[in-house]
């Protein structure tokens, strides 16, 4: 019998957060889509976007595959597929699931696709087995994950330090992990995947960029669990989430994301 499974994600569903999610995904769609140009010519593929949310890189995927392909996004919750059903193109399906264990069909898929999955809920061997497991014999299993060590601003700020140590705090408080980026390549290839590819990405954002108020959404979006580990108390949590924002705000204020790593191989 097999223990169900579903990771120890512990961003919580609040007002904003598919917002969150979305500009998240459109700043990064330039590095997504370099990195599926390694992969040749996707026409007629059948692929599937584990942990999609409100919509993840199924629209990337959706024009590379053509109308001849079909795009599967995966995700555990009903409101952000419920959100990415509204616009999605007649090629693109979503489906609630645990990344896990999906229960779709094995041996299905020409690209089986991740971002922040592994890095957030926990234990990407188990993911990658699932993964795997989903893909054609020959097809492509794709992770994205990041570095979390590389969030850094500039000019510094006592409030950023703050929410950046909340942040990563929260996540390896819940056994997560958000430097797997470093050791993502050797997990991929220890596994057991062939001809395993290595590309990284690191994103600058400017007090005008769509992304800047990141790092204090996403840690707003981890309130309860920041709290529950009593990282800080709640007056300062509140303080540093204002005190960061307006320092965000001023011109000539900039910041790095953390660095991603794209690590991609195929199946045996």
């Amino acid at each position: 019998m097999t223990t169900a499974f579903s990771g120890s994600y512990p961003l919580e569903q609040r007002a904003g957060e598919i917002e969150r999610l979305l500009v998240q995904s459109q700043a990064m769609a330039p590095d997504t889509l370099a990195m599926l140009d390694r992969f040749g010519s996707m026409q007629g593929w059948a692929c599937l976007d584990i942990g999609c949310g409100p919509g993840g890189i199924t629209d990337l995927l959706s024009a590379r595959v053509g109308p001849n392909g079909r795009v599967t996004g995966l995700d555990m919750n009903a409101d952000f597929l419920a959100h990415a059903r509204q616009k999605a193109p007649a090629n693109v399906k979503f489906r609630h699931g645990d990344a896990y264990g999906s229960e779709l069909a094995g041996g299905t898929f020409d690209l089986v696709h991740m971002r922040f999955v592994a890095s957030t809920a926990g234990n990407p061997e188990r993911l990658l087995k699932e993964a795997a497991r989903l893909a054609r014999p020959g097809g492509i299993v794709a992770l994205q994950e990041p570095d979390g060590s590389t969030l850094n601003c500039h000019p510094p700020h006592p409030a950023w330090e703050r929410l950046k140590s909340a942040l990563l705090g929260a996540f390896k408080g819940v056994g997560a992990d958000l430097e797997l980026a470093r050791k993502l390549y050797s997990v991929m290839y220890q596994f057991g995947l062939r001809d395993v590819q290595y590309r990284t990405a690191l994103l600058g954002v400017r007090s005008t960029d769509p992304m800047i108020d990141y790092l204090p959404s996403t840690v707003e979006s981890l309130r309860a669990t920041v709290l529950k580990l009593q990282l800080c108390t709640e007056g300062d949590f509140n303080a540093a989430l204002s005190e960061c924002r307006a320092h965000l705000a001023k011109p000539g204020t900039s910041f790095t994301m953390y660095t991603v790593a794209q690590v991609w191989g195929r199946t045996a």
